[in-house]
């Protein structure tokens, strides 16, 4: 039985970013799709979305030259970016309801634990008014760690930095890769199934699919 766990428990509450506060994963993946396409490996936006949404870029690059069988482009992770952030300032929104999320939990320490880059994660949070709901040092990535997710290491990152035990957090997450990680950094974990089917999402401790259930999540 999926359980809920509430914030008023936790130290420290920790979200993902990209599909968890703004609504990126669509548009990244689309980006991205394109030019695995172009670089020889057939790849739809669906398809993006299965296979690499939350990974690392660098996650993204090793399964996708092991499904290629080569190399890729050397510019293709500069290209991806490029796009991405030309892109933002005018497709890039908050996902729907997190601000009354990030309101609901008042006080509460909060960051972002993210597989993007430090400046994607901080233009993608300004572009959609969600960086000041965040104090300044709580954001992090995967790119100021060793491995990115799935391995645990930005989430254990982001609690020493807050001063928080792991056991002490609780992480939201939209994908596999994501909850993976958190559940091995030893953190509760509530699945957002907005992209990612709740069955893939099994590992973690409760899942939702609407941010007004993730509220209820958070605080019932």
């Amino acid at each position: 039985m999926p359980r809920y766990h509430q914030v008023v428990d936790a130290d420290l509450v920790i979200f993902d970013n990209d599909g968890v506060l703004v609504d990126s994963e669509r548009l990244a993946n689309e980006i991205l799709a394109v030019l695995l396409t172009e670089a020889g490996l057939a790849t739809t936006t669906e398809q993006s979305i299965a296979t690499y949404l939350g990974s690392s870029m660098e996650r993204v690059r090793e399964l996708a030259e092991a499904a290629l069988g080569r190399p890729l482009p050397t510019d293709l992770i500069d290209r991806y970016h490029d796009e991405l952030f030309d892109r933002m300032g005018n497709e890039l929104t908050a996902v729907d309801g997190i601000e009354a999320v990030l309101d609901g939990i008042g006080d509460r320490a909060r960051c972002v634990a993210s597989s993007g880059s430090p400046d994607r994660i901080r233009r993608s949070l300004t572009v959609t008014g969600l960086l000041d709901r965040f104090a300044p040092g709580a954001l992090f990535s995967a790119a100021e760690v060793e491995r990115g997710k799935p391995a645990p290491d930005v989430f254990l990152h982001a609690a020493t930095s807050m001063g928080a035990a792991p056991e002490r957090c609780l992480v939201v997450e939209d994908s596999p890769a994501g909850v993976t990680a958190a559940k091995a950094a030893g953190m509760r974990v509530i699945g957002f199934a907005a992209l990612t089917p709740a069955a893939r999402l099994d590992e973690a401790d409760h899942v939702v699919s609407r941010t007004d259930d993730l509220l209820r999540a958070l605080l019932s």
